[in-house]
């Protein structure tokens, strides 16, 4: 039992840590207006990053579903970047 609950604390300690790691700035991405390819590169350069700073974490099970939902709110956020520069 004791050996369940040191790995349960180590997960989420490390998941702490994770998570302060992905709080606040990750990267910065340029966009080109209405630049498919540009759009795509950012999406990738984010995706990297993400990936970079929560690779000491891989495997944890707290912190890989966060980081499959930062990916998607981060891509969705650099469409539409794309898309606000292209229309302004």
């Amino acid at each position: 039992m004791s050996e369940g609950l040191d790995g349960l604390v180590r997960q989420l300690k490390d998941a702490a840590r994770a998570f302060e790691s992905l709080n606040g700035d990750i990267a910065q991405v340029p966009v080109v207006p209405g630049d498919q390819a540009s759009v795509q590169a950012a999406i990738g350069q984010m995706e990297a990053a993400i990936d970079r700073k929560a690779a000491p974490y891989r495997g944890n099970p707290f912190v890989d579903p966060v980081v499959k939902v930062l990916k998607e709110k981060y891509r969705e956020h650099i469409i539409e970047r794309g898309r606000e520069q292209h229309e302004a």
